[in-house]
């Protein structure tokens, strides 16, 4: 699994965060231990509560495990590595909650403790929680057999194509994965060796080389995003300028706009609008089937909690009527008997909340796996949109490029020199003698 974890505040605010479906199809509070209440914003208000005894200000550790893709984990193997993780960076007796995610085929949970030890009124010190969690992390790869990802084999293979917050929601607003615009811009950073090259390389990918007004070196596509250089093609500064010279040779944001805006044609933009209509019908259709397939599965967990409560509520009257009472109860108090029919119905009672717990963790299984078949069908449809516009980027770029040479043909037959034209000599100039009056 990986492990991402950091130290926070604002408990009211993560309690909402977690409990928000949003772009979650399922959302399950599977646990709140050591605090008073069982809700969990309740609960985190406890957390906060208690921290405003001390100068805390960090006062949760708030992790999420995410394992791999197509890996079905039960609830059960999540207690298990929530546990180890715990014993690991020393939280073992804290208080803590577990809310389990459902979003994309995918299940992950969130765990969160309290920092804070009660009794001593001050914050858990948790040193180098980062290198211990990704011990673990390493560990549960190998003990589940799932494939160790690059960054855990060797750091030095961590993915180059990671991306922030903000470069994903500007390649959300373009309609592309972010990791292809930054494959693009590093391919056309390797393939150049000068600014002409590199220019020429982006624009072959639908993007324009531009002035920033604070960042030095940006693109710029047919839509007017921009685009930081150096922080696409994954270079630093000083190496942009390096091989790119000075940026204030380079046109303008506005100005490169204003060409790209120039060179568009009705035909181009109808194909553009076409390509962005098709896609929304998609996602639209992909977005209903999604809620419906969302909400069968919420009707098919709410039967079984609602069988399991029956089956639980009789089953609890049947062991409750094995104990008994008045002479006779204290009568097996005193020969043993009273203790080892209790001793039996706490064993029952325990494999009846695993046996439950087993159902339940079947139902999910089978039905992630018919989430993950419709997510299939939205990863190909969306991996066709967006081979579709890199495809129309790319014809944008060629057609740039040749309204450029057209225009540098028109320039040279205006000045009366046609590079298709055959040349003609020239008479040789006669140099005129300047007469004169002898009178």
């Amino acid at each position: 699994m990986i492990l991402k974890a950091k130290e926070r505040g604002n408990a009211p605010q993560l309690a909402r965060y977690l409990l928000a479906m949003r772009e979650n199809d399922h959302v399950e509070l599977h646990e709140v231990r050591g605090f008073i209440s069982e809700k969990l914003l309740e609960a985190f208000n406890e957390a906060d509560a208690i921290a405003r005894g001390t100068r805390c200000k960090n006062y949760l550790f708030s992790m999420s495990l995410n394992p791999p893709e197509g890996a079905n984990v039960t609830a059960e193997a999540f207690e298990r590595a929530i546990s180890r993780i715990e014993q690991k960076i020393g939280l073992e007796s804290q208080p803590r909650a577990v809310v389990f995610h459902e979003k994309d085929g995918r299940r992950h949970a969130h765990v969160v403790w309290s920092r804070i030890d009660s009794e001593k009124m001050r914050a858990i010190n948790l040193a180098h929680y980062k290198m211990k969690l990704r011990d673990v992390s390493r560990q549960l790869y190998l003990e589940h057999g799932w494939e160790l990802p690059r960054g855990l084999q060797d750091r030095s293979l961590r993915d180059p194509l990671n991306f922030s917050r903000e470069e994903w929601q500007q390649a959300r607003r373009v309609g592309l994965d972010p990791k292809e615009i930054k494959a693009a811009f590093q391919q056309a950073w390797r393939a150049s060796d000068s600014r002409a090259a590199f220019e020429q390389a982006l624009k072959e990918r639908g993007f324009w080389l531009a002035r920033g007004d604070r960042r030095g070196f940006v693109a710029v596509d047919y839509r007017g995003e921009t685009y930081a250089v150096a922080r696409y093609a994954g270079i630093k500064a000083k190496e942009a300028e390096a091989k790119l010279g000075d940026p204030q040779k380079l046109r303008s944001i506005e100005e490169v706009k204003a060409e790209i805006a120039s060179g568009m044609t009705e035909r181009l933009e109808a194909f553009i609008k076409d390509v962005e209509r098709d896609a929304s019908r998609r996602s639209a259709f992909t977005d209903f089937r999604k809620v419906e397939i969302a909400g069968r599965h919420q009707d098919e967990r709410g039967r079984l909690a609602e069988a399991h409560e029956k089956r639980w509520q009789a089953e609890t009257s049947a062991r409750a009527a094995r104990l008994p009472r008045g002479f006779s109860g204290l009568w097996h108090r005193l020969t043993g008997g009273y203790a080892k029919v209790k001793a039996q119905n706490e064993r029952e009672a325990f494999e009846a909340l695993r046996r439950d717990q087993a159902e339940k963790d079947g139902l999910i299984v089978r039905q992630i796996e018919v989430r993950q078949a419709l997510q299939r069908d939205i990863k190909a449809q969306r991996a066709a949109a967006q081979e579709e516009l890199l495809r129309l980027r790319e014809d944008i770029g060629r057609y740039q490029t040749l309204g450029e040479d057209d225009r540098i043909i028109r320039r040279t037959r205006d000045a009366g020199d046609d590079p298709d034209r055959p040349s003609r000599p020239r008479a040789p100039r006669q140099r005129r003698r300047r007469g004169f009056d002898p009178t």
